[in-house]
């Protein structure tokens, strides 16, 4: 048997000393035992559990929960709290206390580790000010504009698997409670990693002196929400089916529909209340095969109109409608479907209200290109950004955005992150309006597609257990670019880790195809995935079908290839 290495057992002491959770001390002491008893698993186990830590970046930390530098743990959380609050109070200077909010969804810990973040900015001389239940995303982003905060913290994994956890964090001021980006990720790393040097988080001083958010929040956000889109005369009678996903979205949500006049939906009663085990589902995440199958099931059952559904920290949004074509007669939309339709909707209240000089439609660049086409119809300017709301939120004038991964920005003066409540209502109202026009919500898909284009794109996820591969991938497609992809010949190919239409640098790999359809490759952000995004734009829907189907099989087969 392979004993343990020296320097991983010695760090492992060292993390139980300072760790205050009962449930990881017991893993932990578990593990050095074995270890030191000569367990080849156990070994290797507490080796990759502190081969490194995890590392914050623009999207904070997400991880798996357990003990060890490189897990989610109430060690991580504590010197990811006093990092953020040394960088707080060094942005705030001396002349005033800044303030922090903190939010927390319905995750294994997320509480916890909420409350322990509140005790450590309360202790390190901030005003901290923590949400008064799980509570979805959105809410905290709100938050953070709301109550006039220096940052925000948001404890969620969103949708990954149930034993991950994650710690976004927001700016106030100039950064208008937007996501981190580039240089504060590494100055607030860099506050961390000197707490982590100092080696006990249990020297931390801690505080009770913090607030709890009084109801008056919520109640603003429930307010601003239903604003996004009153319910017209044509949502009467509407049948539609919600699920919350095991998520925090039902409770909020349930208020801003009576607010806005809408009719309560047929809920996915298991799927309703907050469980972080996520019990009926293999990941909670809507985009994922099986996700919404219950919601199908008990959609057929009532003859609904519609599904909406909501991923488990309510900042994404699904939809699906009936379609006799459809395996079990029920469709989701793609991200990029619901996207361009609420873009459309988005353009013409613009211009309804005269948005004036500037005014934007935004998407990240591997989401569809149809939206650029909606934006020339209507006269509004269009950004393409990097991927994730932290670059989006952030687009000149924006009055609407979106991403293709499910995510949507439709009430940019209230939320600048993606929010899943307030697109589902502007999803409702578009629904309503057309019910009132005597029209469904596919009547309105073919609708646009006459007016625009006929847009369709495709997303290919190689899911890895070794990161080297997804390397390997850009590497070779970097040092040998495809000739074609499937029969189609690549005209161009731009590495934006070079510099591409003024974007930051990013790892992504950009191609032009001959016929104008267009590939990206890139890995994920947040998952252990390689992901391509295929566009294509026909001349019908059946072209556009064909087309598609066809450039998915070649990048396929390109990723067979070179993986």
């Amino acid at each position: 048997m392979n004993g343990p290495d020296d320097g991983v057992l010695a760090a492992a002491r060292a993390w139980l000393a300072q760790d205050p959770d009962p449930v990881t001390r017991a893993e932990l002491e578990a593990l050095i035992s074995s270890a030191a008893a000569g367990e080849g698993a156990a070994s290797a186990d507490l080796a990759d559990r502190f081969a490194g830590r995890l590392a914050f970046g623009t999207a904070g930390l997400r991880g798996e929960l357990g003990a060890g530098s490189n897990r989610m743990n109430r060690v991580l959380v504590a010197q990811a709290a006093a990092g953020l609050a040394a960088f707080v109070l060094e942005r705030a200077g001396t002349d005033r206390v800044p303030t922090v909010v903190i939010g927390y969804d319905g995750r294994r810990n997320s509480d916890v580790f909420a409350r322990d973040s509140a005790e450590l900015f309360a202790g390190a001389g901030l005003r901290a000010i923590l949400l008064p239940r799980l509570l979805p995303t959105p809410v905290l982003a709100f938050a953070v504009r709301h109550l006039g905060a220096d940052a925000g913290v948001m404890v969620t994994a969103s949708h990954n698997p149930p034993n991950d956890n994650g710690y976004k964090v927001y700016l106030g001021g100039a950064d208008e409670g937007a996501q981190i980006v580039s240089p504060a990720d590494a100055q607030i790393a860099a506050h961390i990693q000197r707490i982590a040097d100092t080696g006990d988080v249990g020297a931390l001083p801690r505080s009770l002196g913090y607030e709890t958010a009084p109801e008056s929040v919520l109640d603003a956000y429930i307010a601003a929400t239903a604003a996004v889109a009153p319910a017209p005369s044509g949502a009467d009678g509407l049948s539609w089916v919600y699920t919350a996903m095991h998520g925090v979205g039902w409770e909020t949500l349930s208020r801003i529909l009576e607010t806005a006049g809408y009719p309560a939906p047929i809920p996915v009663d298991a799927q309703l209340h907050p469980d972080g085990g996520f019990p009926t589902v293999a990941f909670p995440n809507p985009e994922e095969p099986g996700a919404m199958d219950l919601a199908f099931e008990r959609a057929r059952e009532v003859g609904a109109e519609l599904v909406i559904a909501n991923d488990p920290d309510a900042d994404r949004l699904a939809v699906a409608l009936p379609d006799p074509d459809a395996p079990g007669g029920w469709r989701r939309l793609t991200g990029n479907q619901i996207g361009l339709l609420l873009g459309w909707r988005a353009a013409r209240l613009a211009r309804e209200a005269d948005a004036g000089e500037g005014a934007s439609l935004a998407c990240s660049l591997v989401s569809s290109p149809g939206l650029k086409a909606v934006a020339d119809h209507y006269g509004l300017d269009f950004h393409t950004t990097l991927t994730g709301f932290k670059w989006i939120s952030r687009a000149p004038g924006i009055v609407f955005g979106f991403e293709e991964a499910l995510g949507y920005l439709v009430n940019p003066d209230t939320v600048r992150d993606k929010d899943g409540i307030s697109a589902a209502i502007a999803m409702l109202g578009l629904v309503a309006d057309a019910r009132g026009d005597g029209k469904s919500l596919a009547d309105v898909l073919a609708e646009f597609d006459r007016t625009f284009g006929f847009f369709a794109s495709d997303q290919i996820s190689l899911r890895v257990d070794d990161l080297s591969v997804i390397g390997r991938i850009m590497a070779s497609l970097r040092e040998r670019h495809p000739e074609s992809i499937g029969t189609t010949r690549v005209d161009a190919v731009e590495d934006l880790l070079e510099g591409v239409d003024a974007l930051p640098p990013g790892d992504v790999l950009r191609l032009w195809l001959q016929d104008g359809s267009r590939v990206i490759v890139r890995p994920s952000g947040t998952e252990p995935k390689l992901k391509v995004y295929l566009d294509v734009r026909g001349d019908s829907a059946d072209d556009a079908r064909e087309r598609i189907s066809t450039l998915s099989d070649g990048a396929r087969a390109l990723l067979s290839e070179r993986g």
